[in-house]
C-alpha cells in the first residue's frame, strides 16, 4: 500500500500500518513544502518525523525528533543571542535568524541527520537519494520518498500585530511556513497559503509508479491544506491518485470540529472552508472514496456521503500503538484489503 503523508498523524497512522502489514508493504510519499534552511542545514522536518517514527526512536511527548535528545549545541549556540552578544559590529540580519538563533530546536543527534543530508545534497544526490540513506540508517523497511526531489516551499500570509515588527508587521506578511508553525506557535490568523516552485516540481522517482501500483492508497490524517495539500500541489502527483480515487481511503484529521494537534482545524477556517469532518470530505472527495471518521462526528455521515464519499465510523485517535493499530485494520479493510 502506499500512503500520502505529512507530520505527526501521518507518522502514527504509518506506524499502525506496519504494525498489521509488515514496513515492507508500505510506501510513504512525504510531504517536503515544510523543508527549511536553518543555519546552512536542510531541513526535512515531515521527512524525518515519518523516518523516525518508523525506526522507533520517535519522541513519543513532542511528537518530533529523537527520544532521549541532547541539547548541548542549541545551548552554546543560544549564548550567541544573549546579552553578552549585543555589543556584535554584525546586523542584525546577518547576527540572526529574523526570529533568533534558538527558535527552531535542533537536538544533538537530530543535528547529525542534517548535516548528512546537507553535505550530500552539496555533493550531487538528490534528496529521494539521501532520505533513502537516512532511512537505511534507522532501520526502516518501508520504502521512504519526498514528494518531489525540486525545492518547494510553503508560503504563509498571515496577519501580524506591531509586536511582530521584526517580521514585517504589523499588517499582511507572508512567511515561510516553519516561521509560522514553529516561530510564532502557528498563533496567528492565516489569509492565504501557496507552494512556491511547485509548477514546476515533478514527482521524485519511484513516487508515480507506487501511487499507480499500489494495492490501496491512504490520505493520511494530517493537515489538509499544508501536510497533504503540498503533495497533491505536485500536478502529476494529483492526476494519478484521482485515478485511483475508488481504492483510496482517507482519514479526517478534524474529531468533533477540532484538530487533536496543530492548526488545521483554525487554518481551514481562517481560509474560508468548514472545519470538521464534512469540510474534509469535500476536500478529498477527489482524490479518495472512502473516508473514515471518528464516534464524535457519527452524526455526519449523511452530510459526508452527500459530498460524494462512504463514510466509515471508527475510533481514530490514535493515543497509543494499540489504537493506531486498530485503525489501521479499519482503513485497510475499508479499502478491501485481506488482512
Amino acid at each position: 500500500m502506499t500512503a500520502l503523508a505529512g507530520g505527526v498523524g501521518a507518522a502514527r497512522m504509518l506506524r499502525g500500518i506496519a504494525a498489521v502489514t509488515g514496513q515492507e508493504q508500505i510506501t510513504a510519499v512525504v510531504n517536503t513544502g515544510d523543508d527549511t534552511v536553518l543555519h546552512g542545514l536542510y531541513v526535512s522536518p515531515d521527512l524525518d518525523t515519518v523516518t523516525y517514527t518508523l525506526g522507533g526512536v520517535d519522541n513519543p511527548e513532542t511528537g518530533w525528533g529523537i527520544a532521549g535528545e541532547t541539547w548541548a549545541v542549541m545551548a552554546a549556540l543560544r549564548a550567541f543571542e544573549g546579552p553578552s552578544f549585543t555589543g556584535s559590529t554584525l546586523e542584525p540580519s546577518r547576527r540572526a535568524e529574523r526570529l533568533g538563533l534558538t527558535w527552531f530546536n535542533l537536538g544533538d543527534v537530530d543535528l547529525a541527520t542534517h548535516l548528512f543530508r546537507t553535505g550530500q545534497l552539496a555533493a550531487g544526490a538528490t534528496l529521494s537519494q539521501v532520505t533513502a540513506a537516512i532511512a537505511q540508517r534507522f532501520g526502516v523497511r518501508a520504502r521512504v520518498i519526498p514528494m518531489t526531489d525540486s525545492r518547494v516551499e510553503t508560503r504563509v500570509t498571515v496577519e501580524l500585530g506591531p509586536e511582530h515588527a521584526a517580521l514585517g508587521g504589523p499588517g499582511a506578511v507572508e512567511l515561510g511556513f516553519q516561521e509560522y508553525f514553529v516561530g510564532l506557535r502557528h498563533g496567528v490568523e492565516v489569509k492565504a497559503v501557496r507552494f512556491e516552485g511547485v509548477a514546476q516540481a515533478a514527482p521524485a522517482p519511484g513516487a508515480l509508479e507506487a501511487i499507480k501500483e499500489a494495492e490501496m492508497l491512504v490520505i493520511c490524517p494530517s493537515n489538509p491544506v499544508v501536510s497533504i495539500g503540498p503533495v497533491l500541489a505536485v500536478r502529476e502527483i494529483a492526476g494519478a491518485v484521482a485515478v485511483r480515487r475508488e481504492s483510496t481511503v482517507a482519514v479526517s484529521p478534524i474529531i468533533a470540529g477540532k484538530a487533536l494537534k496543530g492548526p488545521a482545524d483554525r487554518m481551514l477556517a481562517e481560509l474560508g472552508m468548514e472545519a470538521s469532518a464534512v469540510g474534509v470530505a469535500k476536500i478529498w472527495a477527489p482524490y479518495a472514496a472512502t473516508l473514515v471518521v471518528d464516534t464524535a462526528d457519527a452524526d455526519l455521515a449523511g452530510d459526508i456521503e452527500d459530498s460524494g464519499m462512504r463514510c466509515v465510523v471508527a475510533p481514530s485517535v490514535m493515543s497509543g500503538p494499540a489504537e493506531a493499530a486498530n485503525l489501521a485494520r479499519t482503513v485497510l479493510a475499508a479499502a478491501g484489503a485481506q488482512i
